[in-house]
């Protein structure tokens, strides 16, 4: 494992551009790490930008609970969490173990962990949402995956770990839409955290939602509603105006999900938001690949809006 002797990003990290074919295989790429409990945890690769060993961290007056204090990282100022206390694990690992500098929804931080292990491929249909953990830490897990050596590795919910730690995001004053009660939109995302803010942008925007909580689920939901949809001699358009997808989702992901509604005749004209924490350009490009009309970072309630708002708007004229 690493801890103090982190190996060289370029021998953790295969370039990105490998990784933007996954998009579509409904598989992903996890960073193994420990906290110094039996318990293994994973965090998607594309929300790590590098790992170190333990730098100097600054500690600054009434930090919120789990916080360390600050470093300086190449000309920016960063926040450093630690995990162990976030999750109630006991001590916080401030020396002799490692950091993950992490990027999520355009913010940069650092994540006190003990060691970092590998990294792994993963199956999306083999990743589950946590039942009846006994762990504390099941608040902070979104979902579970065993590897092939038969161990357990849970999934960090970063953005519960974040609204924890931080505050959850404050939606402002949003216009609603013209004619939004005739206006539906179908949304998958499976933290709940996220699922709450979706859904008061939506309300602010005046219009109808219904969500899902994984890909699959959603999947499953919207072919019931095409179904539906034809045996009445109605279009899937009538019903549903606008599809917003996550990225990271247990049994199947965004991107699946996305190419499987693009590649089905039903579906034509429902335009796919992809809303995701991941932020970066490669992400982007894994996005258009499949085929999303808008790809838009968590999280911010006035551009989650500004970008929905025409969609809504046409469906609403329609």
């Amino acid at each position: 494992m690493l801890n103090s002797d982190a190996q060289d990003d370029s021998e953790l990290f295969e370039s990105v551009d490998g990784r933007t074919r996954l998009a579509g295989s409904n598989r992903m790429e996890l960073l193994l790490f420990s906290l110094g409990t039996d318990e293994c945890f994973g965090i998607n690769v594309f929300k790590v930008r590098e790992v170190s060993r333990t730098p100097f961290i600054t500690r600054t007056p009434n930090m919120p609970h789990g916080m360390e204090g600050l470093i300086s990282l190449r000309g920016n100022v960063i926040p450093v969490l630690s995990l162990n206390t976030v999750l109630g694990l006991g001590r916080a690992v401030v020396s002799g173990g490692a950091m993950m500098v992490t990027e999520y929804s355009k913010h940069t931080l650092g994540f006190l962990v003990q060691a970092v292990d590998r990294i792994v491929r993963v199956d999306w249909d083999k990743v589950h949402a946590p039942e009846n953990l006994a762990s504390g830490t099941s608040g902070f897990i979104t979902a579970i995956t065993q590897l092939d050596d038969g161990r357990l590795v849970s999934i960090l919910d970063v953005e519960t770990i974040l609204a924890n730690t931080f505050g959850e995001a404050v939606v402002g004053n949003i216009a609603p839409v013209a004619n939004g009660h005739e206006v539906n939109v179908f949304f998958v995302d499976d933290s709940s955290v996220a699922r709450r803010k979706i859904a008061e942008v939506l309300d602010r925007l005046g219009v109808r939602h219904k969500h899902a909580q994984n890909g699959l689920e959603a999947w499953n939901r919207l072919e019931g509603i095409a179904s539906h949809a034809a045996l009445t001699g109605r279009s899937v358009a009538d019903d549903i105006d606008v599809i917003m997808v996550d990225a990271e989702m247990p049994e199947m992901d965004g991107y699946v999900l996305t190419r499987n509604i693009k590649r089905d005749p039903r579906f034509e004209g429902v335009p796919v938001v992809m809303h995701s924490s991941l932020s970066s350009e490669a992400n982007r490009a894994m996005g258009r690949r499949v085929g999303v009309d808008s790809y838009v970072a968590k999280f911010d309630a006035d551009v989650l809006a500004e970008t929905l708002r025409p969609l809504l708007q046409r469906a609403g004229q329609a």
